[in-house]
């Protein structure tokens, strides 16, 4: 199976969040439809998907998730979504 780390971006609340999932497409439309009424997500509908990174299993993808989520840096992001060789890098470092 394969694993996406995704991060979205919300114009609205000016906001970045941060997750996993084994359906891309799925997890999108719970974000902007609110279907999860506590989600954190909700006041920022509708978000869109500002970078993806594709992993070859779940572990790869909570490594890499939580990861990115240590750094708390909007200018991380953009360095990721800039530069393909530190997702290159990311990936080689939490390879099961």
């Amino acid at each position: 199976m394969n694993f996406t780390v995704y991060i979205l971006y919300s114009e609205s609340i000016d906001r970045y969040y941060v997750g996993q999932t084994e359906n891309m497409t799925k997890r999108l439309v719970f974000h902007n439809t609110g279907t999860f009424k506590d989600s954190s997500t909700k006041a920022g509908i509708p978000w869109n998907i500002f970078l993806e990174i594709m992993c070859v299993s779940r572990t790869q993808a909570l490594a890499i998730e939580q990861h990115i989520k240590k750094m708390k840096s909007v200018k991380y992001y953009h360095s990721l979504k800039q530069y393909p060789e530190m997702i290159i890098k990311l990936k080689e470092r939490y390879n099961n």
